[in-house]
């Protein structure tokens, strides 16, 4: 009896990384000009700005400036209200996401643009539209002040509804792509187990998704910290009320550069965080 050729298995088992090696060889050592010349200017582009922030910034004086009134009041503020702006996303979001994952019913892909649209939308139009919807004399807010006496409009509680409009599509395009990519099939095996749908996604799609939700609530806080111009336009820019770091900068950079660059390190030091965050998401090599 012929015994087993273990060479050739064994070059079977290594000939695929050895070809996905040389091919990366090949790819580095054969990079055209025409390709690496504008790839390095784009990266000097996008690099640049950011090594001028960190090359500029008055590092004997950062800790008092950080430290100053304003700009911890700013600070919190922005903490505390892009904490409850993905809070709300993630009430609204989480859901929303779902029904557009797990439910067929006419103009679904409409309802999908709709949700999407504040992410190219203009901030400042999503601002404006927030006030003629939920303004003292608004379609919605006329009626939550007469009936409620609810004003949101130049309110702190005004910065999170303007942060959570512009935060929530990320949470949900986040969650529903999650959504979609978990097998249904296991929801299905629970509800003829006898679990109600609800039971089921509390107890068998929420452990699934849950990579997403985490992913899709740290870019929607993300987004929410840097939000400007919505909340200028919806809420103002009041200190202590309503101001949050990206209008601390923004007023900052006419009176106080020094404290405008302050400021932006730390926005800066939040987008590496949140980078290094979803660094298994994003950051993966291939």
């Amino acid at each position: 009896m012929t015994p087993p050729d273990r060479t050739g298995a064994a070059d079977t088992l290594t000939r695929g990384p050895r070809r996905r090696r040389m091919g990366r060889e090949r790819a580095r050592g054969g990079v055209p000009l025409p390709l690496l010349l504008p790839s390095l200017i784009g990266l000097a582009f996008l690099l640049v700005p950011l090594v001028a922030l960190l090359i500029r910034a008055p590092w004997s004086s950062l800790p008092d400036l950080l430290t100053s009134t304003e700009v911890w009041q700013a600070l919190q503020l922005s903490l505390v209200c892009a904490t409850a702006a993905t809070a709300v996303s993630l009430v609204l979001g989480v859901p929303l996401a779902w029904l557009l994952a797990r439910v067929e019913f006419p103009g679904r892909g409409l309802v999908r643009a709709l949700v999407t649209l504040p992410l190219v939308l203009p901030p400042v139009v999503g601002g404006v539209a927030l006030l003629m919807a939920l303004g003292r004399n608004g379609v919605v807010g006329r009626w939550l002040d007469s009936w409620f006496g609810i004003t949101l409009p130049f309110t702190t509680t005004g910065v999170v509804v303007a942060e959570a409009f512009v935060a929530m599509p990320f949470l949900v395009i986040s969650v529903e792509g999650t959504l979609r990519a978990a097998d249904p099939r296991y929801e299905e095996a629970a509800t003829t187990l006898g679990a109600s749908r609800f039971t089921a996604f509390r107890r068998v799609t929420l452990p699934l998704i849950a990579p997403g939700i985490v992913a899709g609530a740290v870019l929607a806080w993300a987004r929410a910290l840097g939000e400007f111009g919505a909340t200028i336009t919806f809420a103002g820019n009041f200190p202590g009320r309503t101001q949050t770091m990206p209008l601390a900068v923004y007023l900052a950079l006419q009176n106080d550069p020094e404290a405008a660059i302050a400021l932006s390190l730390v926005l800066l030091a939040v987008s590496i965080a949140v980078l290094a965050g979803l660094r298994d998401r994003w950051m993966a090599p291939a």
